[in-house]
């Protein structure tokens, strides 16, 4: 057994010297790695916009701003405006969130406080992960013959009783604007859940316990102290379910109505982008092609402000907290 001051043999010597240069030629490679792989990502997206640019110019050209502001859409005359599809998009996707968003932060606060037995909590929160994994198709077809038919009397009161305004103004007689929104509620309620009870969870167990040592409740440490810890990733979560709620297709186009006529009515058929692709893009040709990549487009820069809007919260609001 040698000594700890006697000089290290030949092999060991040689692997000292090789240790720090495969280490660095490791590092090098897991640089160029990491660094091709996030190149490779945003040149994707490049070409994905310069894509749907490129089949956008004609249309571009043709109708410019015109396109957003008209609600016009005749494949016959080639006259072509969105605004009914941008109207009903945007409608949609924050009067949804408008209703999930209490019931999901809701949900995650029932989940993560001690208010029922661990096990029931963890059922519940099972329950709303496998709600995601339903593919948007079978709760599309779900919306048509089981919730439209039930909350029907429901939307037939408020158009008796609020039928003055012209929110409501229209008679409910089956796929419309306001199907569509709980359908989407339905779709983005567990991604909201998620990350805001995993943002609950994420807050450090001191500051409640720091809390409840000055003498506040559970509801005042919650509303004082872990909430607003965990807003900046809630915020996250939030609009990460927005841009869902935008970009949604297959549900929404089963239950809207694909109406191409303006209605301010919630009650009436409606349109957004998505199911206007879906519904028109197999069989268009010439003009109306571009129209719709113009579409696509439009909906692109609308997620675009939205991640640009999250990012921007969520850094301001971990600034303040």
């Amino acid at each position: 057994m040698r000594s700890a001051s006697s000089p290290p043999n030949l092999d060991e010597a040689f692997t000292l010297r090789r240790r720090p240069a495969s280490e660095k030629l490791l590092d090098q490679g897991f640089h160029l790695l990491t660094l091709s792989l996030a190149s490779l990502v945003g040149i994707l997206l490049l070409a994905i916009v310069l894509t749907v640019f490129h089949g956008a110019r004609e249309a571009i050209s043709s109708f410019g701003s015109r396109f957003i502001t008209t609600s016009s859409w005749d494949p016959v005359n080639n006259q072509y405006g969105a605004f009914v599809a941008i109207y009903g998009t945007l409608v949609t996707a924050l009067l949804s969130l408008l209703i999930a968003v209490p019931l999901g932060v809701g949900t995650a606060i029932f989940i993560t406080e001690d208010l029922i037995p661990s096990s029931l909590r963890n059922g519940i929160g099972l329950m709303v992960e496998l709600l995601a994994a339903i593919p948007s198709v079978v709760l599309g077809l779900w919306a048509i013959f089981v919730m439209e038919p039930a909350i029907r009397p429901a939307l037939d009161l408020l158009h008796r009783l609020l039928g003055w305004s012209p929110f409501f103004a229209s008679e409910p007689q089956g796929p419309g604007m306001a199907p569509a929104i709980l359908i989407l509620v339905v779709m983005v309620l567990p991604i909201i859940t998620a990350i805001s009870r995993d943002a609950l969870n994420q807050v450090p167990i001191e500051l409640r316990q720091g809390a409840f040592g000055v003498g506040t409740t559970r509801w005042g440490a919650l509303f004082n102290i872990i909430l607003p810890a965990a807003i900046s990733a809630i915020t996250g979560g939030v609009m990460l379910a927005l841009g869902r709620a935008m970009g949604e297709t297959m549900a929404v186009t089963l239950i809207i109505g694909n109406s191409l006529n303006f209605d301010l009515s919630l009650l009436a058929p409606g349109n957004t982008i998505a199911s206007m692709l879906a519904n028109q893009f197999s069989e268009a040709d010439g003009i109306q092609v571009s129209a719709l990549m113009y579409a696509a487009l439009i909906l692109m820069v609308l997620t675009l402000v939205v991640n640009i809007a999250a990012q921007w919260i969520v850094r301001r609001l971990s600034l303040k907290y």
